[in-house]
């Protein structure tokens, strides 16, 4: 019996399902061949949030959780591999639109455990290391023992020592080669990273000495980006100077008297179907405390989609649009 039959076998049989969870190995992937494998390198091993992951041959059934994860798969050529997707921040860029649309979507928020399992995957990959809990998609260590292999975007990792500090491009670009050695497309990840390099060398960052606040969402606190996540990263790139580079997070709370205080020049908002940069316009304009910001006056606010301020291919992309868009500014 297959991994994946195994997996739809137990998620029959609740009690056969918790036994084999805690003990137990599932039988090698039907896919996993010794000459293919070989040829491609495998087996390959990585440590990845203090997990050891090791595939013995290229995926062949990928589900995805994130858009950080669904687009680097469909990037590196991959979609015919993806058979499933689920918890998208948003519409796939120009460029992914089609081989985008053949995926099916899973769940439009995280997805349970039976419905991952239900797909038959041999390879689970996410964009958050919290989607592997007991309560969502379950334990790593769970799912190897049902045959389904689990990686997590290297950027996402939070333990000591794993998680990114700061994140830089050079980092997205080590997690792109990872991610290409893992799925069996080593030469796809090369000259993506090679265009994305490419890319990244044409962005001109504003010299004007510019500080902006990167609104991500809230509105009696303003949840912001921090330090040392791709915000921070993407603001640099783009010579903005963070006035939450303190915040040795990702994302973090900031009152709003501190951003009032710190008199950013600009705002970057993050623009999403559940909380659009509209809607965030209308906080600020809104409430007494911001609305006299310069800033807001001024109506000097730019604009960044919510699926390219997780680490990802979308990176570059978004420092060269804020770019664009200071250039235009009055």
């Amino acid at each position: 019996m297959s991994r994946r039959r195994t997996a739809l076998a137990l998620l029959a049989f609740p009690a056969l399902l918790a036994a084999c969870s805690s003990g137990g190995t599932a039988p090698p992937s039907p896919s996993a061949s010794d000459d293919g494998g070989a040829a491609l390198g495998y087996p390959v091993t990585v440590d990845n949030c203090g997990t050891e992951v090791t595939l013995d041959a290229p995926p062949e059934r990928i589900v995805t959780i994130k858009s950080s994860t669904t687009e680097l798969v469909l990037a590196l050529g991959l979609g015919d591999h993806l058979i499933g997707a689920a918890f998208l921040d948003g519409p796939f860029p120009a460029d992914l639109a089609d081989a985008g649309g053949e995926v099916p979507i899973l769940a439009e928020r995280a997805p349970s455990s039976e419905i991952v399992l239900a797909a038959e995957p041999d390879l689970v990959f996410a964009g958050w290391e919290s989607s592997f809990a007991a309560d969502g998609l379950g334990e790593r260590s769970e799912l190897a023992g049902l045959g389904v292999d689990t990686y997590v975007a290297p950027a996402a990792c939070q333990g000591e020592g794993y998680r990114p500090d700061p994140l830089t491009f050079e980092s997205v670009f080590a997690d792109i080669a990872e991610a290409g050695d893992l799925l069996g497309a080593p030469e796809a990840a090369a000259e993506l990273v090679a265009e994305q390099r490419a890319a990244l060398e044409q962005v001109t960052p504003s010299d004007e000495g510019l500080t902006a606040l990167w609104y991500s969402s809230g509105s009696d606190t303003p949840f912001v980006g921090g330090g040392i996540g791709a915000p921070q990263m993407i603001m640099e790139a783009a010579g903005l100077t963070n006035i939450a580079a303190g915040i040795e997070e990702s994302w973090g709370s900031m009152g709003w008297e501190s951003v009032v205080a710190a008199e950013p020049d600009v705002i970057v908002l993050v623009d999403s179907a559940w909380n659009t940069a509209e809607n965030k316009i209308s906080v600020l304009e809104g409430n007494p405390v911001t609305a006299a910001l310069p800033a807001v006056q001024d109506s000097r606010y730019l604009v960044v989609d919510f699926a390219a301020t997780e680490a990802g291919i979308r990176n570059v992309t978004a420092a060269a649009a804020l770019v664009d868009q200071l250039d235009a500014l009055p």
